[in-house]
């Protein structure tokens, strides 16, 4: 070990909404602040559904950071929220603006590579004026240690770095988290998996289809039977002149029932309901994916050590209960409560102290009471339980529970608008699945609308993706397709009967006997980390600027 490092009182790793929160905190603060991003351009890595909310009590909000914000990275406020349940062809929509609107300022679509980019721009500027800046291309490979202490980062590009404060705000695979020993990816059900198409459609298409004036936009989601039992849902988010359209599954469910993700998003696009807003002409921007944590199970409640504390999709704090999707709001909280907390260890003479007042503000500001609610803990938990879960859906289903869905009539809708009632939703079939559908079949009009739209096939998808590729980044430990199979079917851009993805499983004849194997190719990788999940590999990021590169993201 040697003391010829680059110091700086802090290095914010990652500069998505959360590392974008912390830096202009810390600079705020008078904190040198390092921040190391391993895109081309920040967001050029990121994927978002994307909504980004204000919620009125949360102690931090993106605009208050920056104020030009709105004007210049979002794309349109969503003023209308709908979810539709679905049975066939059959639909039942219920207005659920109350639950959207409930403690929220604002709510607004955005595209992560231009709301990035616009971040960056303004955290490069706050930074440099405390000594800092941004760097690009830097792939943070891991903590730096001095006695069994972390100290710093180590990356692929650069020396290592030692700072008072390391900020891991490097996402859902953050390699950080990991490396401290405090995330791992051995539970598929603590995960989500979200698919994503942009759609290009021009802006006065957009406010005719969707009727809303200019300034205005609206968010869709859908539930029911069209997505073949598996566990999850489809979203529809208006942008300025696209439209984002994609799905968000449990990723064990993805894996128990081997469904192919750009299957199930094109199941959304081409069922008829979505003529009405389609239309005849269809012409996808960008095909994405990512891994999305669920906070319920994931969310660490002491996401810090040493010197490192961990923010965002990182320490995973994405919240996903039913219709609520919120990560990015919670990522931007986070970032400024890790920044405040360091600000206040410093005043009061020790940094060491600043993971755990920032774990005390998370718990005092309720961060931790939206990721991880009560009503889950006491009833959402139960109703995840086997047999409770078997009686639930058989009752669900009987001629007891139709004739219940038919008597409730609108308290359906109020339920689906109660923050109450949605932070108790278990994560079983019940609500996402089995309750939509009934509710479409008993309470449901047909849809009589022809869908003709022609979603993309998996080797065009992949092949409008921009890519520089540099060494393979995942090594496959085991490839017997046993260990690792889950991965040809569960990988976005991977498929059975396809040799394009990265996943293939293959029939091997050695010595006179056959071995199901499967077989690894990352260039055309989207660098979701699913198959850190459900296959046994070696997962790390590529090298700074390699890899996908999203332009909408």
């Amino acid at each position: 070990m040697t003391d010829a490092y680059e110091e700086y009182e802090a290095v914010v790793v990652g500069c998505g909404p959360g590392g974008a929160a912390a830096a202009a905190t810390l600079a705020r603060n008078g904190v040198e602040t390092l921040v190391l991003e391993r895109g081309v351009d920040a967001g050029s890595k990121n994927v978002s559904g994307g909504l980004i909310y204000a919620e009125e009590s949360a102690p931090y909000t993106i605009d208050g950071l920056f104020p030009d914000f709105r004007e210049e990275a979002t794309e349109r406020p969503v003023t209308e929220n709908l979810i539709h349940n679905i049975a066939g062809d059959r639909v039942k929509s219920f207005d659920i603006g109350d639950l959207h609107h409930h403690d929220t300022a604002w709510a607004d679509a955005v595209l992560r590579r231009k709301m990035d980019s616009w971040l960056a721009q303004q955290v490069h500027e706050r930074t440099r004026e405390t000594g800092g800046g941004l760097l690009t291309e830097v792939h943070v490979t891991g903590l730096l240690r001095e006695r069994g202490e972390i100290v710093g980062v180590t990356t692929e590009e650069l020396d290592p770095i030692k700072a008072d404060l390391v900020v891991a705000a490097d996402g859902v695979n953050s390699e950080l988290a990991r490396d401290a020993g405090l995330m791992d990816w051995e539970e598929p059900e603590e995960w989500f998996q979200g698919v994503k198409a942009v759609v290009d459609m021009e802006p006065e298409v957009i406010n005719d289809r969707f009727d809303v004036a200019p300034d205005d936009g609206a968010a869709h989601l859908f539930s029911g039977d069209l997505f073949d039992g598996v566990r999850g849902g489809g979203f529809l988010y208006t942008n300025e002149s696209s439209l984002s359209i994609g799905t968000v599954f449990h990723l064990d469910s993805i894996a128990e029932e081997r469904a192919e993700p750009h299957e199930l998003l094109d199941s959304l696009l081409t069922h008829p309901l979505m003529a009405q807003w389609l239309g005849d002409e269809y012409d996808e921007r960008e095909y994405s994916a990512k891994l999305v944590p669920d906070s319920k199970k994931a969310a660490h409640p002491s996401p810090h050590k040493d010197r490192l504390v961990l923010v965002g999709d990182a320490a995973g704090q994405m919240q996903a209960q039913g219709p609520i999707i919120k990560g990015m709001n919670h990522a931007v909280t986070a970032g400024a409560l890790a920044a405040e907390a360091f600000a206040d260890a410093r005043a009061r003479g020790d940094t060491s102290q600043a993971g755990k007042l920032y774990e005390k503000k998370l718990h005092d500001e309720g961060v931790m009471d939206k990721l991880r609610p009560t009503g889950y803990k006491v009833f959402g938990q139960l109703g995840e339980l086997g047999p409770v879960d078997d009686l639930s859906n058989a009752i669900a289903e009987s001629a007891v529970g139709r004739f219940g869905v038919r008597a409730a009539g609108g308290l359906l809708e109020r339920a689906y608008s109660s923050p109450r009632m949605v932070s108790m939703i278990p994560d079983t079939k019940l609500p996402y699945v089995t309750l939509p559908t009934i509710i479409a079949e008993e309470l449901g009009e047909p849809v009589t609308d022809e869908n003709t739209v022609s979603p993309p096939d998996l080797a065009d998808r992949i092949g409008d993706l921009t890519y520089d590729v540099g060494d393979p980044h995942i090594e496959l430990v085991d490839k017997s397709f046993e260990a690792s199979g889950t991965a040809v079917t569960a990988c976005p851009v991977s498929a059975e009967d396809f040799g394009g993805g990265c996943y293939r499983d293959e029939m091997v004849q050695t010595n006179g006997t056959k071995e199901h194997l499967v077989s690894l190719d990352t260039q055309p990788c989207v660098e979701c980390g699913t198959c850190a999940i459900v296959a046994d590999t070696e997962w790390e990021h590529p090298a700074g600027g390699k890899g996908v590169e999203f332009k909408q993201g």
